[in-house]
């Protein structure tokens, strides 16, 4: 999670240049991260699924560098497994930091962005946001969420002079998705290994942009912009079969992902 103060007017693009006066939660401090930026960033450590832990941290950072103008809520996890295989502590921990880490955390700085009459908020989703994935039954209920929670929101906060955005990042090339990527199940990887990961700068800079432009919602390339306005057209859909049988289509793509399973053993095929 990132917290940023800057001036109201006159301030420079977020896309332009370093991002003026950020705080955040992670490791312990406040402390600073190079020398000569000390005074301009800060660091604070909290479980975003704690809402008291969480918003204590906030208010440390607020008292050192002065109220929050830009939210922008990054803290997530993905642990993929099929439904019946990930055990309830699994499921409720990504729903606990994905979900309800970014409601906290709204929650900290909403009031004040009220009362001051301005900020903005930006919600990090993901791909898995707009397209159910095999084996991320937890992941994507937790991303659809938000989706959800930045519609609601947007429609309360635009009167008050606050604006709240979503957007929905591609795999990024993190320590995160190379664990997560080791653990994918074998349907989930036909469908997304193709897929190359994006840069984290350049997720980074098309996040500064679309909270630059104002933008509610903000996509990363063609496919993910075409799941976000035309996904019931677009989006794969699992087919029925026999039992140990799944299908998954893409369409308009013509993609299909055939898996059978037999005991300890299954396969996958792909058809176009």
């Amino acid at each position: 999670m990132q917290l940023h103060r800057s001036t109201r007017l006159g301030r420079p693009r977020l896309a332009d240049r370093a991002l003026s006066r950020p705080f955040g939660t992670g490791a312990r401090g406040p402390r600073p991260i190079e020398r000569g930026v000390a005074d301009n960033i800060g660091i604070e450590a909290a479980d975003v699924a704690s809402e008291d832990e969480l918003t204590a941290a906030v208010r440390r950072c607020e008292a050192a560098f002065g109220a929050c103008d830009i939210l922008i809520t990054s803290a997530g996890i993905v642990e993929p497994g099929r439904f019946e295989e990930l055990d309830s502590a699994s499921f409720r921990r990504q729903i606990e930091t994905n979900f309800s880490g970014t409601v906290h955390a709204v929650r900290a700085v909403y009031d004040g962005m009220k009362r001051r009459g301005h900020g903005r908020i930006m919600m990090i989703s993901s791909g898995a946001g707009l397209i159910g994935i095999y084996g991320y039954s937890a992941y994507c209920a937790s991303k659809f969420a938000l989706h959800g929670f930045a519609q609601a929101l947007r429609s309360e906060a635009h009167a008050h002079g606050v604006g709240v955005s979503v957007c929905f990042p591609p795999d990024t090339e993190t320590p995160q998705f190379q664990r997560e990527f080791a653990s994918r199940p074998a349907e989930a990887a036909k469908i997304m290994g193709t897929v190359r990961p994006w840069p984290a700068d350049a997720v980074a800079k098309t996040i500064a942009r679309g909270i630059d432009r104002g933008r509610f919602e903000v996509y990363f390339g063609t496919t993910l912009f075409l799941l976000g306005r035309f996904a019931p057209a677009i989006r794969p859909c699992s087919t029925g079969g026999s039992t140990g049988q799944s299908r998954v289509a893409a369409t308009p793509r013509c993609i299909m992902v055939e898996c059978r399973s037999d005991g300890p053993d299954s396969a996958c095929t792909t058809k176009r």
